[in-house]
């Protein structure tokens, strides 16, 4: 019996063939030297052409597949046991396991080409050594490749392509490999690489280099290389980083930037005003202007300040109810109150003592300081005179014991009512009466419409909503805008947008009075962000720079005036557009990005 046996020689040599050496030709079209040798694929064993097989199986797996949920469906609505199997449901039974070892066999093994050879006695080898003598050349090029030790054969191809050089191994996750960016001198690096390593910590660089921008360009290499992030975005240049060391900002490594627009001419109190507004929101200078542009129409808006207080509250604790009792009653005695007064108001020249209010909770008092605190907004003030005045208590009542400096009774950076109904900073009440003409022609609406949309969105809809301090239509957008721009503190965002916004037709109903009632302001114009560069160019900018000597605590007043008037006209603006139907459509010109929207293929 002839049968041919495998070449013992490996499947890919070492042997690498000359450039001038004859090509060789693809394997189908090669002269057969065996007569019996047959080429033969895995379709052509099939009765039909593959695309018909393909539809012909899925269409049975799919038509046994429903004929047997069908039969089951039946079964258990008549309650007939599943395993009781009729001789149709046999027969879906297996043309069903039939289509799914074509379907897998398709799908898992793809399209299988088998290259056999048949000998004159009808047995069956594998391959024909010419044929492996034609893949071993052809893989040569590629190099060896073995398992185990074994030779791994090539698979078997009508014609072998060009392998692709294999490719590394990847994790699932892969980190992403550090930025590393030169550092401008040998000195810097060695810094850099010390605070990657934990040598260094990252927030003793300013005290240790005396250089604010050689350390925060160095903190910013640093987080760079640890992080794999890009930074390159966030700029360093262009910033005085000795102004914030110390006060502001700890660990700097950049700035942010944020746009600022100019809302006005806003009349108030017989004085014009440019408004500054730091924000990345479209359509709120320009929403804010129009309102400012209805006020000046109209003859201005007045505004008033109402109060002026800032506040702290401790939390002490008693033995008992009794006691906590006690010291109520003196810091609220008359007598006993000047007396604290005078101890608190040595902690600063401009700091004075108003009042305190007490609240008890059990045996722990809560005792709500409020003060005057110049043009400074004046928490740090305000705490120092706090400070004092416990120290005096403590002598006198030596078994209180002081829980915290803060009580959450002030109270600060959160909704209260506290703040809502009592008042925190400044407490201002703005009006204007809008002419009937300029609704119609400024802001493109209705008396009727504004007063009726009023009560039902900003007092109705808010009451419904359970709101606290918030029943205006956007006063926070305003309040944010002005304070990012003027130094002042974002978070205290909260309370000081608490507003309450009136509409009312008057002069038989022909003109809008409308007003803005804030009661807890809290700015100034001294400290904190108010002496960066540009924030004091905005504040310069409003004629509320710095302190005013003269009548101290008079630029922080009128600030919070500035405030409130540019609410009110945000009101109006807003208030009208959504009355008129055209919110939607200005948000759509003005806030949406026509440099992205462009590059959008129109359907």
């Amino acid at each position: 019996m002839d049968v041919r046996r495998r070449s013992e020689k490996p499947v890919y040599p070492s042997k690498v063939f000359a450039a001038d050496e004859k090509p060789l030709k693809p394997y189908k079209n090669q002269q057969q030297e065996d007569s019996n040798t047959l080429l033969i694929d895995a379709s052509d064993a099939l009765p039909l052409p593959l695309y018909l097989t393909n539809g012909l199986f899925f269409t049975m797996f799919f038509s046994v597949m429903y004929f047997l949920l069908s039969r089951w469906r039946e079964k258990i609505r008549n309650s007939t046991p599943l395993h009781v199997v009729t001789l149709s449901e046999l027969g879906a039974i297996v043309s069903l396991i039939a289509s799914v070892i074509y379907l897998l066999g398709f799908f898992g093994i793809g399209f299988v080409q088998t290259f056999v050879s048949r000998g004159n006695d009808g047995s069956w080898d594998v391959e024909d050594e010419n044929d492996e003598e034609f893949l071993s050349k052809e893989d040569s090029r590629c190099g060896p490749a073995t398992t185990l030790g074994c030779a791994i054969p090539a698979p078997p191809a009508r014609q072998i392509a060009p392998m692709a050089p294999p490719q590394p191994a990847m994790s699932m996750v892969e980190k992403p490999a550090p930025l590393i960016t030169p550092a401008s001198s040998e000195e810097d690096e060695e810094i850099i690489k010390s605070v990657v390593q934990g040598k260094i910590p990252s927030y003793s660089l300013e005290s240790k280099l005396g250089d604010c921008k050689r350390a925060a360009s160095i903190r910013k290499e640093v987080m760079q290389r640890i992080t794999g992030k890009s930074l390159e975005g966030l700029p360093l240049e262009g910033f005085n980083y000795e102004s914030i060391l110390g006060q502001c900002c700890e660990m700097p490594i950049g700035y942010v930037q944020i746009p600022v627009g100019i809302a006005g001419p806003l009349l108030l109190n017989g004085k014009e005003f440019s408004v500054p507004m730091a924000t990345t929101e479209g359509c709120l200078v320009a929403s804010t202007n129009r309102g400012c542009k209805a006020i000046y129409a109209s003859g201005g808006a007045t505004c008033i300040l109402l109060r002026d207080g800032m506040t702290r509250a401790p939390c002490v604790r008693f033995g008992t109810a009794k006691r906590a009792a006690e010291l109520k009653f003196f810091v609220e005695d008359p007598i006993k109150f000047e007396t604290l007064a005078n101890v608190f108001n040595q902690s600063s020249r401009f700091a004075r003592l108003q009042r305190i209010q007490c609240a008890i909770a059990g045996k722990n008092l809560y005792m709500r300081f409020v003060c005057s605190t110049g043009d400074a907004m004046g928490m740090n003030m305000v705490s120092k005179g706090v400070q004092n005045v416990l120290d005096y208590l403590q002598n006198e009542y030596p078994d209180m014991d002081v829980i915290g400096i803060s009580g959450n009774f002030c109270s600060d950076k959160k909704p209260a009512a506290v703040n809502w109904i009592e008042g925190r900073g400044k407490s201002v009440v703005c009006e204007a009466i809008i002419t009937e003409e300029v609704v119609k022609k400024v802001l493109k609406t209705e008396v009727a419409a504004l007063v009726e949309l009023n009560m039902l969105k900003n007092l109705t809809g808010s009451a419904m909503a359970g709101a606290l301090g918030g029943f205006n239509a956007h006063a926070s957008n305003i309040v944010s805008a002005v304070f990012i721009a003027t130094g002042q503190d974002p978070a205290q965002n909260i309370e000081s947008s608490h507003c309450i916004t009136m509409m009312e037709a008057v002069n038989d109903g022909k003109d809008l009075h409308i007003s803005v009632t804030m009661p807890s302001i809290e700015v100034g114009t001294v400290g904190g962000g108010t002496q960066l560069a540009s924030q004091s160019a905005c504040l310069n900018l409003l004629g509320v720079k710095g302190a005013n000597r003269e009548a101290p605590g008079s630029n922080a007043r009128l600030l919070a005036t500035v405030v409130a008037g540019s609410v009110l006209a945000g009101e109006l603006s807003l208030m009208s557009a959504i009355s008129a139907g055209q919110l939607v459509n200005s948000h759509m010109k003005y806030n949406r990005s026509t440099k992205e929207a462009n590059t959008i293929p129109c359907i």
